[in-house]
């Protein structure tokens, strides 16, 4: 550790080392809820179940924001694409009920 500060000095000889704390600002993002119901619909892709999330009208940013939450939740791949969010497989149970939890409408379309 002591190696990497040395060598820090050498690259910038005339920085000083500040021992103050950095601030960070730690507000949670809020997501945009909308009054229309977030489509949620099955469908087969290439052979393959795919549920497809979509009608969201917030920005993009909390739309790819919703997707990484889904995403991570459920372990699940997929990918944001064209304002929806394409998962791998038949989750439309478990992601409507999630959404629901975080105040969303959902309307369950298709199969």
């Amino acid at each position: 550790m002591h190696d990497l500060s040395e060598q820090l000095k050498k690259l910038f000889p005339d920085h000083q080392p500040s021992n103050e704390p950095e601030q960070v600002d730690e507000t949670p993002h809020e997501l945009y809820v909308q009054k229309e119901p977030i489509i949620c619909q099955y469908e087969k892709r290439k052979g393959k179940p795919t549920t497809i999330i979509s009608g969201y009208e917030g920005t993009d940013e909390d739309f790819k924001i919703l997707a990484k939450e889904i995403k991570s939740k459920f372990a699940v791949g997929g990918s944001f694409k064209d304002g929806e969010i394409i998962i791998q497989g038949d989750y439309r149970d478990k992601i409507m009920k999630f959404l629901q939890e975080k105040g969303f409408k959902t309307k369950r379309v298709g199969g």
